[in-house]
């Protein structure tokens, strides 16, 4: 596979809305997940790319969830197999994963007068010069007010290990690109059938 199929692999086609679960297609998974990666480099054996965190991958306490995180590993892992030859994506055979740390939605709480939030009224009120404010509250001696500062951004580095006849092996790392401090580590492990000469 050439470096132009690897990069479309990663980075797909601009998604379409839909108005029904029916007219979803069976690449719906990869692209919810893979829609806004960036592939920054591309050589045999390695592969970084870079994301940043959408809220549709975040979880309830507004992290990247450990579930995209595990897709990433797979797919971007994936991709550094095919720089190296393997000619389809095979079937996992093994997955480990390390959560080290978390990439999650900033937040910045600005609070007048002090003490312990009292009551909270979630939800996006506006804007405020120019920052998104997320949620405004009571605490005990005034009010606070808190505003969306972004989301963090990704950067994910996959390199092949072994790339063998049947089977290849691929470490991928997640870090948060502004301080390099690493969020998951994972190793996979495929099954990469061979073509038959027939």
């Amino acid at each position: 596979m050439n470096s132009s199929s690897v990069k479309k692999l990663l980075e797909g086609d601009p998604p379409t809305k839909i108005d029904s679960i029916d007219e979803l297609s069976d690449g719906f998974f990869n692209s919810f997940i893979m829609e806004g990666l960036q592939v920054d480099l591309m050589e045999p054996g390695r592969v970084v790319c870079s994301l940043t965190v959408p809220h549709r991958l975040l979880n309830t306490a507004n992290f990247l969830h450990g579930g995209a995180i595990a897709s990433l590993i797979d797919l971007v892992g994936s991709a550094a197999l095919h720089t190296v030859g393997a000619t389809s994506s095979g079937s996992s055979l093994e997955i480990n994963i390390s959560y080290l740390d978390s990439a999650f939605e900033n937040h910045l709480l600005v609070s007048a007068g002090g003490g312990e939030v009292i009551e909270s009224v979630g939800a996006t009120l506006g804007v405020v010069k120019g920052e998104q404010v997320v949620e405004i509250g009571l605490m005990e001696k005034g009010i606070f007010v808190q505003h969306k500062l972004g989301l963090d951004e990704v950067e994910i580095e996959a390199k092949v290990l072994r790339m063998g006849k049947a089977i290849g092996v691929v470490v991928v790392e997640l870090r948060k690109k502004k301080t390099g401090k690493i969020m998951a580590q994972g190793r996979h492990t495929k099954y990469l059938p061979i073509p038959s000469k027939l």
